[in-house]
């Protein structure tokens, strides 16, 4: 981290488009016919497909600070096919179950584009795919295992390649193999976030911010400034759900940080490759997330210190000097040819993550309460999916409509128990995270193609697996 490195501000995406003008706060009591608590893309996307269903709808989404403030504008911009708890539902429901629930994600990646090209939502959107890529021979031995999970779960046109064939996309160092995938496409969040929360009121939704909502009961939904009153009431609060009253425990607050350099020169860029502009990840424990954004930076993240005590979350996205540099010694990892290039942006945000790592849409009809979330991550495609869920459950609820191919995924209804107590949810949290940063370090140094078995004991003990 340098003095010159901007810290906060809640993400770089804003800093380049701007934090859009505020909308008028909730002034008193109000009714809908459908209330919706949170302005992120879960929120916003259920509203619009609701309008766009029935346009005669009144549809109120009510946000705490503005639409996009919390993950919606600061994650990393990969719009891609992956969903929480895959393995999970294949083991609870049937795997032609599981493979339902992969196609519907393989196809809200091209929803997502195609509806952002109709409605003129312009989201520096373009659809590289998804490289992933291992370092170290464990890392490859995961990757594999990886390629033929998804390949068994339909995904046919997925490319595993070899050491040579990796670097020729993007000149990684260290690089002995990876994975693509054509599912995926690299985004703006701040201006997605933004173009559709214009576009819903457009519509004809009413959006009110500043506007924190302090309950939520059948049929309510509580504000400091009034009550709006709907038959249903649709929780879409992600990473900020702890904050509701009842609940704390039910999806803990991951935090996760980012950082972004100044902009590449061409001659930088031809070394580096990375014509295609696919979002990268790789296949460590405590993995990393990046793109090549359209003004030619790269944006890349990290876990970072991973949960708050007390399930709290952050206020403007201001992130530790710690994390800014662990953050940077992976990108010069990477790209050794980047040492010194600034880092002119950092900040972090929350994510949730349910206590079996599984996404979930559900509505419960003897009170109207519907929820989605627990994206663990993967939320730009996911919010999506969820949102023409919760509508498809609205619909048929309402008698608008009959159940769907939707209503049917193995993931709509599903439950999990909470989270452990404090301390226990923090120790053990920040105690999984360690071992995972260890064991990278174990198989870095060591060179064996086997995962350490202090990861296999932390992903038993997380749910992860």
């Amino acid at each position: 981290m340098t003095s010159e490195t901007i810290n906060g501000g809640i993400s770089f995406w804003y800093a380049t488009d701007g934090i859009p003008s505020p909308r008028a706060p909730l002034t008193g009591d109000a009714t809908a016919d459908i209330a919706i608590v949170g302005g992120g893309y879960t929120g916003l996307w259920t509203a619009y497909y609701l309008k766009r269903a029935d346009p005669s709808l009144r549809v109120t989404v009510l946000e705490q600070r503005f639409c996009g403030y919390g993950a919606s504008g600061r994650n990393g911009g990969w719009l891609y096919n992956g969903i929480a708890g895959r393995d999970r539902y294949a083991a609870l429901h049937g795997r032609e179950a599981a493979q339902r629930l992969q196609r519907a994600m393989n196809e809200t990646v091209t929803e997502v584009i195609e509806t952002a090209a109709k409605e003129s939502m312009d989201a520096d959107v373009h659809r590289g795919g998804v490289l992933e890529v291992a370092r170290t021979p464990a890392q490859l031995t995961r990757l594999k295992a990886f390629h033929e999970a998804e390949a068994a779960f339909g995904e046919t046109d997925r490319v595993l390649l070899g050491a040579t064939d990796t670097r020729a996309r993007i000149d990684i160092a260290g690089a002995v193999g990876s994975s693509w995938t054509p599912h995926g496409a690299r985004i703006h969040p701040a201006k997605l976030v933004k173009a559709l929360a214009d576009t819903c009121e457009r519509l004809g939704v009413t959006i009110h911010e500043a506007t924190p909502v302090t309950g939520i009961a059948p049929r309510r939904a509580i504000t400091p400034y009034g009550t709006v009153r709907a038959p249903y009431v649709l929780r879409c609060t992600e990473g900020f759900t702890a904050a509701l009253k009842g609940h704390r425990r039910t999806w803990l607050p991951m935090n996760s940080s980012m950082i972004v350099t100044a902009p590449l020169p061409p001659a930088t860029w031809e070394r580096i490759g990375w014509e295609d502009r696919a979002t990268l990840g790789d296949t460590a424990h405590a993995y990393m997330y990046a793109q090549r954004t359209a003004d030619d930076r790269i944006a890349l993240g990290g876990r970072g210190v991973p949960y708050r005590f007390g399930s709290r979350t952050d206020h403007d996205g201001r992130t530790q000097p710690a994390t800014i540099a662990a953050l940077t010694r992976v990108l010069t990892d990477f790209f050794p040819q980047l040492t010194g290039v600034p880092v002119t942006h950092a900040w972090s945000g929350v994510l949730g993550v349910p206590r079996d790592w599984c996404a979930t849409v559900a509505l419960d009809r003897s009170t109207g309460l519907g929820w989605a979330g627990g994206y663990v991550g993967s939320g730009v495609a996911t919010a999506n999916l969820a949102a023409r869920t919760l509508r498809d459950l609205v619909r048929l609820d309402s008698g608008r409509s009959g159940p769907t191919g939707l209503t049917a995924l193995p993931w709509v209804g599903h439950r999990v128990r909470r989270w452990e107590p404090e301390p226990f949810r923090w120790l053990g949290v920040h105690a999984l995270y360690a071992a995972y940063r260890e064991a990278d370090r174990r198989e870095a140094a060591s060179h064996t193609p086997g995962t350490a078995a202090l990861a296999r004991l932390a992903d038993r003990v997380s749910g992860r697996h």
